[in-house]
């Protein structure tokens, strides 16, 4: 049987960035280790659990339920280790903060209108946002380094050891600069014209990919993968492309008629988005009061 003694930190933090980042090389180039060593870490881990933490798809390695299991409680622990180390080696520094995940989409109105609400009510935290794809945010609340993600509602089997607060419901959008062919209900087709889709991983990803397969197109080959609202405005500036995107992440560009929306049929919704928080832990009193701004924001 295995005891915890037989468990390093090596290990430990060899499994968090291979489960972060879903690959052995990416992970070997991160801790500047090799690649064989990252395989013989997480097989001595594997063995030492007595269980195994991952399933392969293609090159990619995917957490199963067991993984996501150790995930979090060995994220939580080196999470709290990390934080007693900053404090014994800086006393005195460590102000309150909640550190936030954020969907782009969530990042451009609805976090912000929270974050000055917040501030209100809690003027002594700092909030530490970060932004990234649904799956990155989730990995890293699992391991605490993260107390709550904005995002989107992730599927059952990505939500263990999670809970989730739906805030309000979106949709992708289809968007242009004004005066594109396409605006205003021309006719023409999709095909011909340069597509922005967001990158493979991005939960609205596959339902762009099954509306083409129900218009009778097959799969598109984007020109550029991004869910960058920097990016993918002067891309479409620039040129006749198309980006599909959630609607949240343009709505500024939207009102502002800086970008405009392709009336395209039957476009479809992307889905809930809400907090999601670790299960079993009652927010405390600062993050419960950021909650409150976040709901009256949505």
């Amino acid at each position: 049987m295995a005891y915890m003694g037989s468990v390093s930190y090596r290990h430990i933090r060899c499994f968090l960035e291979v489960a972060r980042l879903s690959s052995v090389g990416q992970a070997a180039a991160t801790l500047a280790i090799s690649q064989p060593a990252v395989s013989k870490t997480l097989r001595e881990l594997e063995d030492r659990l007595g269980q195994r933490l991952f399933e392969r798809s293609g090159r990619r390695l995917r957490l199963n339920a067991a993984g996501r299991l150790f995930q979090s409680h060995a994220g939580q622990s080196l999470a709290e280790l990390e934080r007693g180390i900053r404090a014994v080696a800086h006393p005195g520094t460590a102000g309150r903060t909640i550190a936030v995940g954020v969907l782009p989409t969530v990042a451009t109105e609805v976090m912000p209108r929270a974050a000055l609400e917040f501030r209100r009510s809690a003027p002594g935290t700092t909030l530490r946002i970060t932004t990234g794809p649904n799956w990155l945010l989730l990995s890293q609340l699992r391991e605490a380094r993260l107390d709550l993600v904005v995002g989107r509602l992730a599927a059952p089997d990505q939500m263990q050891g999670l809970v989730f607060e739906q805030l309000y419901s979106e949709n992708v959008a289809a968007v242009a600069r004004p005066g594109h062919p396409l605006a205003g209900g021309a006719s023409g087709r999709l095909s011909d014209f340069p597509l922005v889709l967001p990158p493979p991983g991005a939960i609205i990803r596959p339902l762009v990919e099954q509306y083409f397969l129900s218009l009778g197109f097959d799969i598109p080959k984007p020109w550029v993968e991004t869910v960058s609202l920097a990016l993918g405005r002067a891309l479409l500036r620039g040129s006749d492309a198309i980006w599909f995107i959630s609607r949240g992440v343009v709505a500024d560009e939207l009102a502002g008629d800086r970008l405009v929306a392709l009336d395209l049929p039957q476009l479809p919704a992307a889905g809930p988005v809400g907090i999601t928080l670790r299960a079993g832990i009652a927010p405390r009193h600062d993050i419960a009061e950021l909650m409150r701004a976040l709901r009256a924001s949505a």
